[in-house]
């Protein structure tokens, strides 16, 4: 499955589903809330201020996500 992202640019978060499956908890890391399953694999992942991150990150983010987020500005 390819990822699936979406950006809310009015609370300014980056929601990325990892796998169609539902979450049985989340966990809250700084800016980033994981949502994973019962295993504790990651299933879906907000970013909380993505503009900020994503001008700080790497390449390694796909530039069709960096250039949706940062070109809502």
């Amino acid at each position: 499955m390819a990822y699936k992202y979406s950006y809310d640019p009015e609370s300014d978060v980056l929601s990325i589903t990892l796998k169609k499956q539902p979450y049985d908890h989340a966990v809250e890391m700084g800016d980033f809330i994981i949502h994973v399953d019962r295993e504790d694999r990651p299933v879906y992942l907000e970013v909380l201020n993505a503009r900020q991150f994503l001008q700080h990150a790497t390449a390694t983010i796909p530039s069709s996500i960096r250039q949706t987020i940062l070109s809502s500005t």
